[in-house]
Formats: structure tokens, C-alpha cells, sequence
């Protein structure tokens, strides 16, 4: 295994973490006794396997179900020097309500003390401000951090570039969970302020939200080639120094396996990286056009401040990611978070923007004529709503306030859509 230094922690971090979301029995609180003896035996193998490899750094947080009280049962078993772990919390209004969620985190952890304690979701100027206002969640963290039971003081963060950036420039954090990946390189900003800041970084979920790597499509497959594209893209993160450990959310022993090829890839990064990135940015290219590549996010409002809510980035992010690599059933799981997911991945679908008048909201933005349209199609080709939520009306408007868009629809598959009009 490679450790990186963690930032201002010191810490040598191995640069994979065994994040804990994916081996634990249930994501509802449960009695030990209601854990069936097969789940904990293969959670114990997990661990016991990311440990042998010098994984030692275990990731979990006090909303992860089960996943806490499974890890100290195991945990309590091993001498405290042989893991890093780390939990999440999210901050409360009331302080009280963090406190007591902090001490259930070590009643299930079966420890008197964690190295990383984080701020889990840290999405939005609110949250920012439970945390940090006086007396508020950082003053009990700052506390426990002088009774020597939290070593080290995080956070992790879904939320838009500029939050992670004034949550770092706060200096009142050692380290971050964040997202960054190949497909998604918005974050890299927060990343560079992390770096002045001598903060850990911890990408979160590369593999998943990266993708779903793990599934890949056959055309991501021939661009990634000779790797395959979890390689590529463990590789691609980890060729930048100022990323520290990329979180591997193993469900059982065998899922380190692929992801340990790219220990010996690293000294040789830019060589094998560089004609993998040349083919993925002309397939790019070809797709969408050049124009579109490099211009398309220019001027996009945030959800907050467009009619219906629409998320309008993420959206057109998507219909990009499947144009160019195929990544159709990523971007559909990602696209029906839409709407369920609160400020973890905020905004609406596109399901109603044949009613709605973006031109205000767009006007920054030099695609605002075919904006609505490509929202109207990804909403089509993504959404799991059948295709007839839409009434004979709502097809007439599309039509009538857009000429040419049923043969656009056509041309691209929608027939459902074309069939109501």
C-alpha cells in the first residue's frame, strides 16, 4: 500500500479508504440481535481483507444504518493502533441533538475516542452556520478534541464549489470529503484551496458516483483501454498530489481487488494516462461538438433560482455524459435522485418545463434557445416516469412553442412522446 500525508493531520493515509455505506445489513437502526450472523461474518472478511492490504483507514458515519455498530463489533476485537477510523455527523440546530448523536457514534464504534471526526454535509450556508456559529456544533467538537476523544476535526460536503471553498478558507477544519473525479471536475478549485490550506482530501465514492465504474459501458471500456475504467479513473485522481485517499466502498472482500492495479500503474501515470484523456476528450468532441463542450455550462443558474426548481447543470451534465460515453444508466439513477435526494443532490427534474419560461433565468447563457428542448429530451430518454404522465396538451404546447421539436424527438427516439401529440 502507498500512504500520502493527510494534510495538516500528519496522518499517513493509505490512498484508498474502506468507506463503510455499502457492507453494513440495513440503513434503519437496528438491534445487534436482528443482524443476521452471514452480513457480519462478510462485513468482519471485509474489513479483515482491507486490513491485510494496509488499508487501515475505515470510514463510516452515524447515518449509515447499521454500518457503526457492525464496525465495533469487529473493531473491538483488534489493538486500537492497527485502524484510522473515522465517523460523520451532521450538524443539528441544537447543539444537544449533535452531542447526543456524537456519543451513540462511540456506544456503537465501542471506542472512547475517533481520529477523524467529521461534519457530515456541510450542502448549504445554513448548515455551514450550525456549525460554526458561537456555541454552536464546532465549540462541543473543539471540546471533545481537548478530552482526547476526537483527534482531528472535518468535513464532508455535497455542496456547490464555492460553500466547500469558504468552508475551507474558515481554517477551523483539518480535512474534507469531497466529490472529484473524471467526470466530474468542478470541485477542482476546492481541491487547490484545500491544498493552500494544508487540508486532508478525501474524494468521496469515485467508483460510484464516478460512474458506475464498477458496470461500466462498452464504450467507456474501449476508451479506457488497456485499463479498465475504474483503473482509469483511480489513476486519474491519484496523478494529482493533492488528492490524498479515494474512498473504496467495498461490499465484500474481493471489491479491492481491481482497484489494487493501480499501485503499480502510478509511477507511469502520465505516460498511460495521456492518450486515454486525448481519446475521451475527441469522443467528447465528436459527440457534442466543441463548441457545445467548452460553452455549455456557461451562465446556468443554480436550482434556487430557476422556475420549478429545474437543476439545469446537473441535467445537461448528464445528457452530456451519455452522448459522449454512454453512461445511460448512471445518468439515469442520478437523474431520479432528482427531487428525492433534499440538499444531498438538490433541485427538480425537467418533467415540467414545457410550462415554465427559463428565458430570464437563462439569459447569461448562449444556448438559452435550445436549453428547454434538450431539457424536454433528457427528461424523456432518463426519467423512470412513464412516458404518458405527459397529456395530449402538454405535447401540443411543446410543439407549438417549439417548431421542429417532434422531429427532433423523433430523430433522437422519443416516439412515446411524439405518439400523445
Amino acid at each position: 500500500m502507498l500512504y500520502r500525508r493527510f494534510g495538516r493531520t500528519e496522518l499517513p493515509m493509505p490512498v484508498f479508504s474502506c468507506g463503510g455505506m455499502r457492507y453494513q445489513h440495513s440503513w434503519q437502526d437496528q438491534p445487534e440481535t436482528a443482524i443476521p450472523k452471514e452480513n457480519q461474518d462478510n462485513l468482519e472478511a471485509t474489513l479483515r481483507r482491507s486490513l491485510a492490504l494496509g488499508i487501515n483507514h475505515i470510514e463510516t458515519a452515524r447515518g449509515y444504518g447499521t454500518s457503526e455498530l457492525q464496525l465495533g463489533r469487529f473493531l473491538s476485537q483488534l489493538p486500537r493502533s492497527e485502524f484510522i477510523i473515522q465517523t460523520k455527523i451532521s450538524p443539528k440546530a441544537d447543539p444537544n441533538d449533535f452531542a447526543e448523536s456524537f456519543a451513540q457514534s462511540l456506544r456503537y464504534l465501542q471506542l472512547e475516542a475517533v481520529d477523524l471526526l467529521s461534519f457530515h454535509g456541510i450542502n448549504t450556508p445554513e448548515l455551514l452556520e450550525f456549525s460554526l456559529r458561537p456555541r454552536g456544533c464546532m465549540d462541543l467538537a473543539r471540546r471533545w478534541q481537548a478530552e482526547g476523544k476526537v483527534r482531528f476535526i472535518g468535513f464532508s460536503t455535497h455542496g456547490p464549489t464555492d460553500l466547500i471553498v469558504q468552508t475551507i478558507t474558515t481554517d477551523q477544519f483539518d480535512y474534507v470529503n469531497l466529490h472529484w473525479y473524471y467526470i466530474n471536475q468542478s470541485n477542482w478549485p476546492a481541491i487547490a484551496a484545500a491544498a493552500r490550506h494544508d487540508l486532508g482530501v478525501f474524494i468521496i465514492s469515485p467508483s460510484d458516483k464516478g460512474g458506475m465504474l464498477y458496470k461500466p459501458s462498452p464504450t467507456l471500456v474501449d476508451l479506457c483501454h488497456p485499463l479498465s475504467p475504474m483503473v482509469f479513473n483511480d489513476l486519474f485522481c491519484l496523478s494529482h498530489p493533492q488528492v490524498h485517499t479515494l474512498s473504496l466502498g467495498a461490499a465484500q472482500p474481493s471489491d479491492f481487488d481491481e482497484h489494487l492495479q493501480v499501485l503499480d500503474h502510478l509511477p507511469q501515470a502520465d505516460q498511460l494516462l495521456a492518450p486515454i484523456l486525448e481519446r475521451l476528450a475527441a469522443a467528447a468532441i465528436a459527440a457534442l461538438g466543441k463548441d457545445w463542450l467548452t460553452t455549455w455550462d456557461r451562465g446556468l443558474p443554480p436550482p434556487e433560482q430557476t422556475p420549478g426548481n429545474i437543476n439545469i447543470p446537473v441535467i445537461l451534465w448528464l445528457r452530456n455524459l451519455v452522448l459522449a460515453y454512454d453512461l445511460k444508466q448512471f445518468a439515469q439513477m442520478r437523474y431520479n435522485l432528482l427531487g428525492q435526494a433534499g440538499h444531498w443532490f438538490p433541485g427538480q427534474q425537467a418533467t415540467e418545463v414545457a410550462q415554465l419560461d427559463l428565458s430570464e433565468c437563462l439569459r447569461h447563457s448562449p444556448h438559452a434557445a435550445q436549453i428547454p428542448r434538450l431539457l424536454a429530451e433528457t427528461d424523456q430518454q432518463l426519467s423512470r416516469q412513464p412516458a404518458q404522465r405527459y397529456p395530449k396538451a402538454k405535447a401540443r404546447l411543446l410543439s407549438t412553442k417549439m417548431p421542429g421539436t417532434r422531429i427532433e424527438l423523433v430523430t433522437r427516439g422519443f416516439s412515446v412522446l411524439c405518439s400523445t401529440n
